[in-house]
């Protein structure tokens, strides 16, 4: 079969699922062993750090975002934009155990439970 006989399909490079499988697995496996580390910096890295590789990893290996129409992947980053205004937005609200017409009162009282059974940090 001659070069302008194919199709777009065959010229497009498939990556070894095997491989790309086994990478997400040693990623979630950094990601549980991070978030059981009490340095705050090493949990947000690996909670955070290690989600967005492996996203990244899922959109362009699995979901083949780099071999669509050209559209598509400013798409994703529209919507991953609005995603994060919707967070900036609720997340003060979220954040807090009162505002300025409520108050969540079986959240203060965890919380206080919680630091009542927590074990004293000495310094």
């Amino acid at each position: 079969m001659s070069s302008e006989h194919m199709t777009t399909e065959s010229r497009v490079h498939h990556p070894d699922y095997v491989k790309i499988w086994a990478i997400l697995v040693a990623l979630l496996i950094v990601s549980v062993i991070g978030s059981m580390s009490s340095i705050r910096a090493v949990m947000l890295l690996a909670a955070f750090g290690v989600a967005i590789v492996k996203a990244y990893l899922v959109a362009k290996n699995f979901m083949h975002i780099n071999v669509e129409k050209r559209w598509v992947p400013y798409l994703l980053i529209v919507c991953l934009m609005f995603m994060v205004v919707l967070m900036a937005g609720v997340a003060p609200d979220v954040m807090h155990h009162s505002g300025l017409h409520w108050e969540n009162t079986a959240a203060k009282q965890a919380v206080e439970k919680g630091m009542q059974n927590a074990p004293a940090k000495h310094e």
